[in-house]
């Protein structure tokens, strides 16, 4: 063997040169000309409060550039096809690699769409099945409740040594749909007492569908068709007369002189309103369409989305959709004592698919679970699944708050997979808020110091101990623990719900107290939402605020969001003598070379498209004569720029003293958005901010009981102190609030603690406490109680 003889080492290879990711001159959003060096396959935690940049730094630039560059390999047709990306406003982005964001969207709400459609699992369960299956059905399709059985036949001409020869051709496909349900698991029923009085004839106005009544076309369509008579009431109608009423197909006819397409009422409401999307519909039409509309488990299928033919084909007993149905961990044991040596590469992938689920905390989750009913955090970590066993390194992950929705005990699996992905040779970026994530960081980057406008710079890059003493906001509360309160408040009722079954619940038998602030808590997957958004009865004057996203084009904002701009225009109008409708962006007043956007935007199909400010209004978004209106000193685009903080004190006195405005803007600074403009288009607000955003609309709703959905997630350390006292205020102005989470601070500062568990899904759904933060300190009976033991140095 040859011997060294140099002792000294050699010198650095210049490809190992590149160990840092260097950005510098960042000013996506508020950031600030912002330059920051990350080093590679090290951890790094980006914190922060809520709106200080985290985002715009992390997943607008770094993410964004990563993602750009690799489209740019692609070809021209290729790209055609993808999302165009714009580059990041950036001076320098170096050393960059691959990025896999795993972010906290929402997974698609459609009702096809499940966990094991969501991730590989159904698919390698469907070949598993057509292989092994007694009795054999079919390929794999015949397993998919996404696709119909049909078969079809015909003569078809094919050309053959110059003759055109007819021949007789048949195909056909085995599908596992259901066709009742057509794969969805349930069937809607339209309830017929909500659509009409049966005892009122039509010139009467019987139909009380919204739209439907008083002398409208959509009324004398029906009164006038001449299929029955108006003055008949509904319940006299003939067979045939109540089957032309509301089953009708499409008939054109003339009402008036005017030619009309007239059909039943039912196939009508189905396509007018049933097909939008609920959360897009008007106030009153979505409370018809929850009044109307029931939705039942299909009957043909019982709710297992598959036919009889997918149903009947068993291994060792077991169908695909009573697999589907199992709990992932059981499903997980079950796969692993299947030894099929000709099926054993596919046993393998889906055994480790499915252990991927449970080390990750989802192991309660079934695979027919519908993927728009996991929460944020489930979401996330249910994408995280395809990266765990990925044999790719020196790949860039980000991760948009890993912990939301995670119990304290959980928050230390999280981390361990975190550890994971960096030792494999990656560089892990996490935007994260919760101290126990902090602490494990090889680095630190600080952004603030405070948010919106008053952030966008680094306050403070290095290590853990560092940023313990380095006096930023993040540093000084680094260490804060609430403390457990001395009083509690006593309850002046209590909300009985009595044998909740909903989801994994043990038929729950609880009571909770009203007049006090009740903090639900437990695992992931221990059925706190199932107590709370499922059992809690709906005459109870329930105001729920959810982590659902909030829908807005970048044309809506905090203004419009809140009803805020209709006080604003009315008092503009009134202020001029004009109408309100010129003070809106939306609306007559709106800029006619922008509509009212401040921006016109250019297409270049494969290349990213351009936005640039309008030249005619200078991005005011309002017409010039707009303008020379004024309120106050101010015009409407000068009072739209102003701070939430500026606007309150704006709108509290003088001459554009509008006490209906200032009680929105009032509610806004209770919520901590005082920093926000009240034009700022929602796509630009962070994560937290929409559900304070939310959370400050439904403050004005006319319910004595708040049920809100972890509002911490997405929350600051020196946030979470204002939102206890806002929890406070709230409950000291006489109104009761639950709220389910995971937070210990907020649980030490709670009256009332419901503890469910001990464990997740079927190991879960029962009450394990009930009682004060004090006893459950001191009883130390359940995880909760020793984490939070932990967490106030009990």
């Amino acid at each position: 063997m040859a011997e060294k003889t140099d002792p000294q080492s050699p010198a650095l290879h210049a490809a190992d040169s590149h160990e840092l990711i260097r950005v510098h001159g960042a000013r996506e959003n508020n950031l600030k000309d912002v330059s920051v060096e990350i080093p590679k396959r090290r951890l790094t935690v980006f914190t922060g409060v809520s709106g200080s940049g985290k985002s715009s730094l992390v997943f607008d630039t770094i993410a964004a550039e990563s993602q750009r560059l690799i489209n740019e390999t692609y070809s021209a047709f290729v790209q055609g096809f993808m999302p165009t990306l714009a580059r990041p406003e950036v001076d320098v982005l170096d050393g960059l690699t691959t990025v896999i964001t795993v972010d906290q969207q929402r997974m698609g709400a459609d009702p096809r769409s499940t966990v094991g459609t969501a991730t590989d699992a159904n698919a390698m369960l469907r070949i598993l099945f057509s292989r092994l299956g007694t009795p054999h059905i079919g390929s794999p399709k015949a397993f998919s409740f996404n696709v119909a059985s049909i078969s079809g036949a015909g003569a078809v001409t094919v050309e053959r040594a110059g003759q055109k020869v007819k021949e007789r051709r048949s195909f056909s496909i085995t599908g596992g749909m259901c066709p009742r349900c057509e794969g969805r698991g349930s069937v809607t029923d339209l309830d017929h007492t909500q659509l009409y009085d049966a005892s009122k004839s039509l010139n009467e106005g019987a139909i009380t569908v919204p739209g439907y009544k008083g002398g409208g076309w959509n009324s004398r369509l029906y009164s006038e068709s001449g299929f029955f008579d108006p003055d008949k009431p509904i319940s006299r109608f003939t067979k045939k007369e109540l089957q032309d009423f509301l089953h009708r197909e499409p008939t054109r006819m003339k009402i008036a002189g005017i030619n009309m397409t007239y059909e039943g009422l039912i196939p009508r409401i189905q396509k007018s309103m049933l097909a939008k999307d609920k959360e897009s519909m008007q106030p009153h039409i979505r409370e018809f369409v929850d009044r109307a509309v029931t939705f039942t488990t299909c009957p043909e299928c019982d709710g297992t989305r598959l036919n009889e033919g997918a149903r009947s084909s068993k291994i060792k007993g077991i169908s695909i959709a009573d697999a589907c149905a199992m709990q992932i961990s059981d499903l997980a044991d079950w796969v692993r004592g299947l030894a099929e040596p000709s099926v054993a590469p596919l046993l393998t992938a889906l055994q480790h698919s499915l252990d991927s689920f449970v080390e990750i905390g989802l192991g309660y989750l079934s695979l027919d679970r519908p993927a728009g009913t996991l929460s944020g955090g489930e979401a996330q970590r249910v994408k995280m699944i395809r990266h765990l066993g990925s044999s790719l390194t020196d790949v860039t992950y980000v991760f948009d708050e890993p912990t939301t929705g995670l119990h304290p005990h959980d928050i230390q699996r999280m981390n361990d997979l975190l550890l994971r992905l960096r030792d494999k040779g990656n560089t892990v970026l996490v935007v994260e808020h919760k101290p126990e994530v902090i602490a494990i960081a090889d680095h630190v980057v600080d952004l603030g110091p405070g948010a919106g406008t008053a952030g966008g710079t680094v306050c403070f890059e290095g290590t853990v101990e560092g940023l313990r003493t380095g006096g930023t906001i993040t540093g000084r509360h680094f260490d804060d623990r609430a403390s457990l309160k001395e009083t509690v408040r006593k309850p002046t009722g209590v909300l009985e719900i009595r044998g909740a079954t909903a989801h994994n619940l043990r038929d729950v038998d609880v009571d909770v107290p009203l007049g006090v602030l009740t903090v639900i808590t437990g695992v992931a997957g221990s059925g706190k939402s199932s107590l709370v958004h499922g059992s809690i009865p709906a005459d109870a004057g329930v105001v729920s605020v959810d982590q659902g996203a909030i829908r807005g084009s970048r044309r809506s904002n905090p203004a419009t969001y809140t009803g805020l701009l209709d006080p604003i225009r009315k008092a503009f109008a009134k202020a001029n003598g004009v109408k309100p409708a010129l003070f809106s962006a939306n609306s007559e007043g709106a800029c006619p070379t922008c509509n009212g956007a401040g921006v016109v935007y250019t297409d270049l199909a494969i290349m990213a498209g351009v936005s640039t400010t309008c030249e005619e209004c200078d991005g005011k978004r309002f017409e010039a004569s707009v303008l020379d209106y004024h309120l106050g000193g101010r015009d409407i685009s000068e009072v739209l720029a102003m701070p939430v903080t500026e606007a309150e004190e704006f709108f509290a006195a003088g001459e554009a003293h509008t006490p209906a405005a200032h009680r929105i803007l009032q509610r806004l600074t209770d919520v901590g958005l005082g920093y926000l403009t009240i034009g700022q288009p929602l796509t630009t607000l962070s994560g937290g901010e929409r559900q304070r955003l939310k959370l400050a609309t439904h403050m004005a709703d006319k319910g004595g009981v708040y049920v809100l959905d972890e509002p911490t997630a997405g929350l600051h350390l020196a946030d979470v102190e204002q939102l206890l006292g806002l929890l406070d205020r709230l409950v000291d102005s006489g109104k009761s609030v639950i709220v389910v989470e995971h937070h210990q601070a907020v649980m030490a500062h709670a009256d009332w603690i419901i503890d469910l568990g001990p464990g997740a899904g079927h190991d879960g759904g029962r009450i394990v406490f009930e009682g004060t933060p004090a006893d459950l300190v001191t009883a130390r009976s359940t995880l909760t109680g020793e984490h939070l033991a932990a967490y106030v140095g009990r």
